[in-house]
């Protein structure tokens, strides 16, 4: 199944984008990226630091699955993200449940997972920031970023590319396959 990218500079939040642009009948799948978010959110109503040099993505689609549920959606989200990340980058890579990915106990992505109902239809939106190039600095927990763990910089259109393919494979599964089979499939690394 083919996601839909949009690339923006600057956005408030790009699940604020999304948010837009389910209401506005968009219910093709759709990845929203931006260079730059000024309001990023985290869960239970924190701020995202957004700093210039990391990757800030938002993905929607279709809460249509018979087999999959908001909570199986939360597990699943953590193992796909985790699985494209530990491919590219380390296998060390940990999830600290059931929102943020650890590299020694120092954050590199949190994922922000919103339901949003629409007439009759039902949409995930799941917000990802990833410490790529930078680590914010943040009184709540120690953050790390790739770059720093592989000793290099990082190039964020290559993770994009694999992110959304591994949606894009995962949406055409989660159609048929039951939760039990997808967190089966996901849960390798």
């Amino acid at each position: 199944m083919r996601i839909k990218l949009l690339r923006f500079k600057s956005v408030k939040s790009t699940n604020d984008i999304a948010l837009k642009l389910v209401q506005r009948k968009n219910s093709r799948p759709t990845m929203i990226v931006s260079v730059i978010q000024t309001k990023g959110r985290g869960t239970m109503g924190k701020k995202w630091i957004s700093q210039k040099g990391n990757l800030f993505i938002s993905i929607f689609f279709e809460m249509n699955q018979k087999h999959i549920n908001f909570k199986h959606f939360v597990t699943l989200n953590a193992f796909l993200l985790k699985n494209a990340l530990s491919k590219q980058f380390t296998k060390k890579i940990k999830i600290k449940w059931p929102n943020d990915l650890m590299h020694n106990n120092k954050k590199i992505c949190g994922i922000l997972q919103e339901v949003v109902n629409y007439k009759d239809k039902r949409f995930l939106i799941v917000g990802i920031g990833i410490n790529t190039n930078l680590d914010p600095k943040n009184k709540g927990f120690l953050s790390t970023s790739l770059k720093k763990i592989m000793n290099k910089n990082i190039d964020n259109n290559k993770v994009l590319k694999n992110i959304k393919n591994i949606y894009e494979k995962f949406l055409i599964k989660a159609k048929d396959y039951s939760y039990l089979k997808l967190k089966r499939i996901y849960n390798k690394t």
